[in-house]
């Protein structure tokens, strides 16, 4: 990462259930607390690409640039 952009770690825990909430559009913004405990916000659609029957598991990096605007979520674990 270059110096302008910020990273951050989390770990998220959805079931199914919660999961099929964001693609049917009724909550549209994930709210998280990084390792660090900071409060972010970020669009669901993040999401999308790591759900699995069993929902969405594991530890997470989100990168933003020097504006704040997320530009990458990675799965790291």
């Amino acid at each position: 990462m270059n110096r302008q952009t910020r990273t951050l770690f989390f770990t998220l825990n959805l079931s199914h259930a919660e999961c099929l909430l964001y693609y049917k559009g009724y909550v549209r913004q994930i709210m998280v607390t990084t390792e660090d405990n900071q409060r972010i916000q970020f669009p669901a659609q993040f999401i999308q690409r790591f759900v699995s029957e069993n929902g969405v598991h594991g530890r997470f990096q989100l990168v933003f640039n020097a504006e704040n605007k997320l530009i990458s979520l990675v799965k790291v674990v």
